[in-house]
C-alpha cells in the first residue's frame, strides 16, 4: 500500500511539501514502514543519531508515527518512530484511553537515509506477539510531526478529524491494511 499524509492546514511548512509512506504487512505480523519526507530539508531539525532505546516524548521534534487497530475494535497501538533511532510503543483500551507502554513490541530496526531534498526513515516492526490477529484486516492510522530549524512545527496525516490535529482520532485511521500487503 502507498499513502500520502496531508498536511493540517493550521500549520504551514518551509521544509517538507510531500510526505508518502509505503506500507507492508506480511502473514508473520511484521509491518514495514518507509517514510518518504520530500522538500528543503535542510529546514528540518531532525534529531542526532542516538542509541535504539524506548524513549518518550518523541513527538517534541521530528517523529514519524504509526497507529494500529483491529478492524473495528476501540484498543490500538501507537508507535513513534524517531530518525535518531529512538523509539515508542504504546497501548490504549480505546481514544487516549488507559495509556500504557506496549512492552510486547520488541526493539524496530530504523534506518534513515537523507539525501538532497528527501529524508527517507525506514521501519521495521514485529507485531506477532500482539493482540493484533494475523488473520484480519487491520485499520491503520500514519502521521508524521515535522520539526523546522525556525522553531515552527506541522502535523501531517491520512486524515485529520477538525480544527486541532488528533493522531488518535477514529478519523485518521482511514487505511485498512490486508493480511499481505506488498509494496
Amino acid at each position: 500500500m502507498r499513502a500520502e499524509l496531508i498536511r493540517h492546514p493550521a500549520f504551514s511548512c518551509d521544509a517538507v511539501s510531500a510526505i508518502a509512506v509505503k506500507v507492508e504487512r506480511s502473514s508473520a505480523g511484521v509491518l514495514r514502514l518507509r517514510y518518504v519526507a520530500r522538500g528543503v530539508t535542510d529546514g528540518l531539525t531532525v534529531p542526532p543519531p542516538a542509541p535504539a532505546e524506548r524513549t518518550d516524548e518523541l513527538w517534541k521534534t521530528t517523529c514519524f508515527e504509526a497507529f494500529v487497530r483491529a478492524g473495528e475494535g476501540s484498543a490500538y497501538y501507537e508507535f513513534n518512530l524517531s530518525p535518531s533511532s529512538r523509539w515508542a510503543a504504546y497501548r490504549f483500551d480505546g481514544y487516549r484511553e488507559r495509556m500504557r507502554p506496549a512492552q510486547e513490541i520488541a526493539q524496530p530496526l530504523i534506518a534513515l537515509r537523507r539525501a538532497g531534498e528527501r529524508l527517507e526513515l525506514e521501519v521495521s516492526l514485529g507485531l506477532g506477539g500482539t493482540d493484533l490477529p494475523a488473520e484480519t484486516p487491520w485499520r491503520l492510522g500514519l502521521s508524521a510531526v515535522i520539526a523546522e530549524t525556525s522553531g515552527r512545527s506541522s502535523y501531517w496525516a491520512l486524515a485529520h478529524p477538525g480544527r486541532r490535529p488528533d493522531f488518535h482520532d477514529a478519523i485518521g485511521f482511514a487505511r485498512e491494511l490486508p493480511v499481505t500487503e506488498r509494496p
